[in-house]
Formats: structure tokens, C-alpha cells, sequence
């Protein structure tokens, strides 16, 4: 395959011309390769030089000339030409050794062959020549063309090896199976299962930057599966793996919650590529085994599992390093909104209770319907069909109630500061109260949303409180 074929050429020329000057072996390696026979799109190409990658970067960004910019890392001996918009990095090739308790490399120069062996996957050790020679020759030593054919995870050397010297590798063989719908090679997942414990040297950061791919794939369940089944999983999330197997009592026994999670996780991938909707996905159900409790009447309950679960993302997200801010409020006001549609269609569809529902969720009323559809995992396809005509109902009713009275991200017609301006009052438990039963009355359907029926409303309202405009 001659690399012309697939990509301009234009560039991968200018790259080996300018090796070729300074005497250098050069090739495209790793992912960029990979994904020339994926036929995926990629920005960023990786070159591997016999010698300094640093001196052939700076040589090609002053081929490329002004517009192009090289960063020089000399503490890791590599260097990045950004030209039009593609990142391209330039390493010496080099050989690696580990210790046992870190995943920095001891690192030497070395040869193209060394260089292709300390890779993670057969699929990421192939090099394609840039040199005038020899361009678009594949160099492929460990048949990460058939393994590509075959749709195979595997690892280049002794995978017990490969993954205890750098354990995030483990992480990223099931990012790859999952981002990619591959098989991990039966030798290569048994060595992740056997060097599971390792992972706990890796930082938290480059796990979750793992997670997040596997979040956005198409099918992000292969993710949490593998990670479950290798063994990885109560080190990456135990309060998920605390989610696993069924419990019974009296005959009684209740729904396996780490299946239906993914269920519904993969429920909502299939309506949105919003990643954060896809943790809600993941975290809904969260309190289930903190909350389950057995009762000899109603069987076994998960009584406010939605509030419980709302509470303990904090400390999963501060654990897991995923971020602290809109993104981890967004999942917890969807978590502890997401047992609320559900209550609507069991029970009557009123205007209130829709109203309170848009009201609380704000811009996010979509995203909670989407998970909130995504949560009927029932195999009583009845059930699954009177569920889904009464949701149908209640978006009929958000959207009726919607344009009449704007409820979304609503404001009460009265602030805080007018009506202790208009009664003469200090900021004080009475104006709470008055706001918040203008407010309520609103939500309530008992006045429209309007100033004129607020003011009259505020009137009424201070005046049981005993507060008259002359106090």
C-alpha cells in the first residue's frame, strides 16, 4: 500500500525531502497508520526519525516556512510543527525499560524496530517510510494489518509485560475495543485481568481521559463490561461495581441495576452524543445499593435513591477527578430530577406538577426526557408502550404550558428587593415567604404568570401575614 493512495502526499513529501537532507530515516507511525486503514480522519501525525526528532521538526518547519510554529520539548526529546492547522510530532526512536513501581520509562535511543516493540497494540506498531526511496513502504513486524483484519486488541510483546510496566495501557486496550467494536486477543485481556491491581499506580487524570472516550463510543456499555470483566472496575469505580448481582428475599428478587445502567446508558448514546447526559446515564441509579431495603409489604425499595445519588456525585466526581463545576451540577440536578417524569405518568398528568418539573429543570427539560425515556429497560414490552404513550402525554403538556405561561428558567414578577422596598421591610424570613408564595401560586396554576396578578397576590399574601404597606 503505497501512502499517496489515501492522504496528500504533498506534505509527507516535504517531511522525507527534508530527512532526506540531514541523512535521516523517517516514518509515520502509530495511530495516523492505524487510522489510514480505518479510513478515519486525523489531524495529528506522529513521525519516528533514527536520531534527533527535534532537529528533522525544526528543519521541516523552516521548509514549511513563517506561518508554521515548532515547540521544542527538550526534556522528552520531541518536538510539534503545527502547519495549517495539523499538529505534526517528531520523536528519535528510542527504546524504554521500566521499575516496577512507576510507569516512566528508563528511555535510550534506539532503532525503528525498538521503537515499534515498546508500542501498546499490534494495530499502533506500524511505520510508513517518508524517505524519497523508500516512500509509502509499510514496515509491519508484529501483523497489525491482519489484526486490523481481524478486528484484534493485541498486544506487540508479552502482554503481562506490556501492562505492567505502563498500566494505562490496560485502559486504553478497552478504550480501543470499545471506540472501535474490536475483540481484546484472549492472551492480551487475561494479562489485564491477571495485572488489574496495577492500574491504582496510574494517575486518576489519565484514567478518566480514557473514560471519556469510552463514554462518547457508540455502544460506551462494551467499556463498562470489559472493565468489569477483567477486574478493573472496583478500582475505577467502585460504587458502580457495588451496583452488581441480585438479591432475594421471600422468592422476591429485583432487577440486576448495573445491567439496566448500561442499558439505559446506551439508551441515551443512541438519542445524543452529549457525553455529560451519558455520565446522568451512568450515575442515576448510583444509590441503589446504599439505599435497598427489603419490605414485607411492598418488596424491595430504593426510597430516594434519586436525592441520595444527587448528594454523593461530589465525592465520586472529586475522586474520579472529573470536574467540579456546571458540568457536575448538570448531572446531579439530572439525577435528582430523573425519578420525576417517571412519577407524572404513574400518576395523574396535572399542570402543576409539569409546571414544577419545567421549572426545576430549566434548559435541561430535554436532556431529563431523554433519560428519563431511556430509563424503561422493562421486558413487558405493555408496560414499555403505556410508558412511553404517557410520556408522549406529558410533552404534550410541557409544551401547552410552555407557551402559555413561560415557566422555563421563570423569574417571579416580584423580586426579593421590591417587596422590601414596597412594605418597608428588611431582608427577613417574611419576604422569603412572600416570594416564595408568589412563586408556588404561579407554579400552582392559582395566578398566571404576570405582574399584575403577582402584585395583587403579594398584597393578599402579606396581608395574612399580618404586614400592611404603612409597617
Amino acid at each position: 500500500m503505497n501512502l499517496a493512495e489515501r492522504i496528500d502526499s504533498t506534505l509527507f513529501h516535504t517531511v522525507g525531502d527534508t530527512a532526506d537532507s540531514l541523512d535521516r530515516p523517517c516514518y509515520v507511525v502509530g495511530g495516523y497508520v492505524r487510522d489510514i486503514f480505518l479510513y478515519r480522519h486525523s489531524k495529528d501525525i506522529d513521525f519516528v526519525t533514527v536520531g534527533s526528532g527535534i532537529e528533522v521538526a525544526e528543519a521541516v518547519a523552516r521548509k514549511f516556512g513563517k506561518a508554521t510554529r515548532c515547540n521544542v520539548f527538550k526534556n522528552f526529546g520531541t518536538a510539534q510543527v503545527k502547519h495549517r492547522g495539523i499538529e505534526l510530532e517528531f520523536v528519535g526512536a528510542r527504546r524504554e525499560s521500566y521499575t516496577h513501581d512507576s510507569r516512566k520509562p528508563i528511555v535510550e535511543d534506539g532503532t525503528l524496530d525498538d521503537d515499534l516493540a515498546r508500542r501498546d497494540f499490534t494495530i499502533n506498531a506500524m511505520a510508513i517510510s517518508v524517505n524519497s526511496a523508500s516512500f509509502g513502504e509499510l514496515i509491519d513486524p508484529y501483523d497489525g494489518i491482519g489484526d486490523l483484519d481481524r478486528q484484534i486488541i493485541r498486544t506487540p510483546l508479552d502482554p503481562d509485560i506490556t501492562f505492567s510496566d505502563d498500566p494505562l495501557r490496560m485502559m486504553r486496550a478497552i478504550r480501543f475495543a470499545t471506540q472501535l467494536g474490536f475483540t481484546i486477543y484472549d492472551e492480551t485481556f487475561d494479562a489485564i485481568s491477571r495485572n488489574a491491581a496495577r492500574i491504582e499506580i496510574i494517575s486518576r487524570e489519565r484514567i478518566v481521559d480514557e473514560l471519556m472516550k469510552i463514554m462518547a463510543s457508540p455502544v460506551p456499555s462494551i467499556g463498562w463490561y470489559l472493565l468489569d470483566n477483567s477486574g478493573l472496575l472496583p478500582y475505577i469505580l467502585p460504587e458502580l461495581n457495588a451496583m452488581k448481582g441480585v438479591q432475594t428475599v421471600n422468592g422476591r428478587g429485583h432487577k440486576d441495576n448495573f445491567d439496566h445502567t448500561l442499558q439505559v446508558l446506551d439508551n441515551v448514546a443512541r438519542k445524543s452524543d452529549n457525553v455529560w447526559l451519558r455520565w446522568a446515564a451512568l450515575f442515576h441509579d448510583i444509590a441503589k445499593p446504599v439505599t435497598k431495603r427489603w419490605d414485607d409489604r411492598l418488596g424491595w425499595t430504593f426510597h430516594n435513591h434519586n436525592f441520595i445519588g444527587a448528594k454523593m456525585l461530589p465525592r465520586i466526581f472529586r475522586n474520579m477527578r472529573l470536574p467540579l463545576n456546571e458540568k457536575m451540577k448538570y448531572v446531579q440536578k439530572l439525577v435528582e430530577l430523573h425519578m420525576r417524569p417517571i412519577a407524572l405518568v404513574e400518576e395523574e398528568v396535572t399542570d402543576s406538577a409539569v409546571r414544577r418539573m419545567i421549572f426545576e429543570a430549566g434548559d435541561d427539560i430535554e436532556d431529563l426526557m431523554t433519560l428519563c425515556e431511556a430509563d424503561i429497560t422493562s421486558k413487558n414490552q405493555e408496560k414499555v408502550r403505556r410508558y412511553i404513550d404517557n410520556f408522549r402525554l406529558v410533552r404534550d403538556k410541557m409544551a401547552e404550558l410552555e407557551e402559555r405561561d413561560r415557566i422555563r428558567n421563570f423569574q417571579p414578577p416580584v423580586s426579593g428587593e421590591e417587596i422590601m422596598q414596597i412594605f418597608n421591610l428588611p431582608p427577613s424570613r417574611e419576604v422569603g415567604t412572600i416570594k416564595e408564595n408568589i412563586k408556588n401560586a404561579i407554579l400552582d396554576g392559582v395566578i398566571p404568570n404576570e405582574r399584575e396578578a403577582a402584585l395583587d397576590f403579594m398584597y393578599k399574601t402579606a396581608a395574612s401575614l399580618g404586614i400592611s404597606r404603612d409597617k
